[in-house]
């Protein structure tokens, strides 16, 4: 070392005990922190990945089921249509009118309550995982 070298008088000092315990357990402190941390995102991660699995099959489901519901009411929009051009009175048309408008009420009010219900099962199952993940993370974190 060269007498100009700033550095060449530091005497080295020893930090007292209590902080080095201090700093320590600052530190073992901030690794558990990070652990946690860290685990709880992994979960969340795999919680998402969960939910967005449900959520997309619902949507394919309840598109499938609108798709259904739409052929069957087209087909029944058909049906009348072909009972109507054979219709020979004023009476008999009105007659039909009003049977395929209660029919048609009927089925509709039975298609939305089923859509609602299935709607709601799958909003259900989708925030399932979440729910879940969110108790086991409380749980760790408590």
């Amino acid at each position: 070392m060269s007498a100009t070298d700033p550095f060449s008088t530091v005497v080295p000092f020893q930090l007292p005990e209590q902080v080095r315990a201090f700093a320590e357990k600052g530190v073992s402190t901030a690794r558990d922190g990070y652990q946690k941390l860290k685990e709880a995102a992994e979960s969340n991660n795999g919680a998402l990945e969960a939910a967005y699995t449900t959520a997309s099959k619902g949507a394919h489901d309840y598109t499938t089921k609108l798709l259904d519901i739409a052929k069957i009411n087209t087909e029944s929009a058909f049906g009348f249509a072909q009972l109507l051009i054979g219709v020979k009175s004023l009476p008999e048309a009105f007659e039909l009118v009003n049977a395929h408008a209660r029919a048609q009420y009927e089925a509709l009010t039975a298609q939305s309550k089923d859509l609602a219900e299935f709607a709601q099962k799958v909003a259900t199952e989708t925030v399932e995982p979440i729910k879940a993940n969110a108790a086991k993370t409380f749980k760790l974190s408590a």
